[in-house]
């Protein structure tokens, strides 16, 4: 099972500001899968798990504070016996401009608090992460971080969101070299036919394309994602 963390605070006062993209790409993957499944607080964290376009994955945000966040994956490795080639984190980055997507295999915290949670709850920085762009601050990063996105910015927004979730799914299928080969030369204002192809079908390990399927398509095995009336209720409640 693959384990995708998405970082951000807890509270409704924070839902949709700069700091919680993470959990944001998290529910842009949750609304992807459909309504079937139901989200359960355990252990410092709300998690949704099931089978989706033939991946076995695991969506989980802690719902501590982002600077406790560590504990939450600590627990949920534990809990699943999951080496750290199966976890990736999402996180909001201020080095990067909105609309700029960026996967490593593993590497420092940096200045942001959840990474620097997670490496000190795990002793090791040798996990995946998929940064997401909220842009460069113009005043204290903390008021930037907890700040909301623009009218204009959110549409990047919606853009960024979608390419972070179909890097989310290449990562799973493909592994974390493939996915930022892919995805780390991704920008916002590129037209779709510039976005880099994914790998042959035969290279890849499920056969399937990444990204959205077509509308008139369902996926034909159970699905994982949120439940009508509680994926981000839930979340919220903690």
């Amino acid at each position: 099972m693959k384990i995708v963390v998405g970082l951000g605070n807890p509270g409704k006062q924070y839902e949709h500001t700069r700091h919680n993209v993470g959990w944001m790409v998290l529910d842009r993957l949750a609304e992807r899968a459909g309504s079937t499944g139901r989200a359960r607080a355990r252990d410092a964290a709300a998690s949704v798990h099931g089978r989706y376009r033939g991946l076995d994955l695991m969506l989980v945000k802690p719902t501590t504070y982002m600077n406790m966040s560590g504990i939450a994956v600590r627990k949920v490795l534990a809990r699943q016996r999951a080496p750290l080639a199966d976890l990736l984190v999402v996180v909001d980055d201020f080095d990067l401009p909105l609309g700029r997507i960026r996967l490593r295999a593993e590497g420092s915290a940096g200045t942001h608090n959840g990474l620097r949670s997670i490496v000190g709850e795990l002793s090791t920085q040798k996990f995946a992460r998929l940064r997401v762009g909220i842009g460069e601050p113009s005043r204290a990063a903390i008021d930037h971080v907890l700040s909301g996105f623009t009218a204009a910015e959110q549409k990047v927004l919606d853009q960024v969101l979608e390419a972070a979730a179909d890097a989310v799914e290449e990562w799973a299928r493909e592994g974390p070299a493939r996915a930022a080969n892919r995805w780390n030369a991704w920008s916002a204002d590129q037209a779709p036919e510039q976005v880099p192809p994914a790998p042959p079908d035969d290279l890849r390990s499920a056969g399937r394309p990444v990204g959205r399927q077509p509308a008139d398509r369902q996926p034909a095995e159970p699905q994982i994602v949120r439940h009508a009336t509680g994926w981000r209720r839930l979340l919220r409640r903690g």
